[in-house]
């Protein structure tokens, strides 16, 4: 069984912003594959279903940003799901737009749900790096920048790149991360 995990925050005002760029990748997986939403459980949105043939648990965490940990933390300890089973996706400012990284454990780069994830459940999870890049402006305020909408022109190409990790997830899930990102990247 695997746990996927969008960081985002919720609320209409907060939709299509940078920092919920994995609440608009998970929305893409869980429409690609069909995964079906169970109702609002540990703190969340909960989705369930399979990703060729192996046991999916998605949630999109109604905590805000900063309290995702304990949403994450409610469910691998109802399901018992080990650490080196959860996939946190979630945006980085210090990646250029578009641009995706995939590693297991590290720091939190600053990243309050990051940060709320690794005080309750540790550190050794697997994350899917989302690049939102950085503000040209450099008076313009790291919370403001992450929290501004993103430009429609910017919504088609996170559209398409995020067609293209769920097409390929599988290929995450089997262990082949190269495999997947060499993927991504073509």
């Amino acid at each position: 069984m695997y746990l996927l995990v969008g960081l985002g925050n919720c609320g209409q005002e907060y939709k299509n912003t940078r920092h919920n760029f994995g609440f608009l990748l998970i929305d893409k997986i869980i429409a690609r594959h069909n995964l079906i939403l169970q109702g609002k459980k540990f703190k969340s949105d909960f989705f369930s279903g399979e990703i060729g043939g192996l046991k999916i648990l998605a949630l999109k965490p109604q905590t805000f940003m900063n309290l995702s940990g304990f949403a994450v933390l409610e469910a691998i300890n109802f399901y018992k799901i080990p650490l080196q089973n959860i996939i946190i996706l979630h945006d980085d400012i210090d990646l250029d737009f578009v641009k995706i990284k995939y590693k297991i454990g590290g720091g939190n780069g600053g990243h309050n749900g990051l940060k709320s994830i690794d005080e309750n459940i540790g550190k050794e999870y697997a994350r899917i790096r989302l690049g939102i890049g950085r503000p040209s402006n450099l008076n313009y305020e790291v919370s403001d920048y992450v929290l501004s909408q993103f430009s429609a022109e910017e919504l088609k190409i996170i559209d398409k790149l995020n067609e293209k990790i769920s097409d390929n997830f599988l290929e995450l899930l089997k262990g082949n991360a190269q495999n997947f990102l060499n993927k991504i990247h073509l």
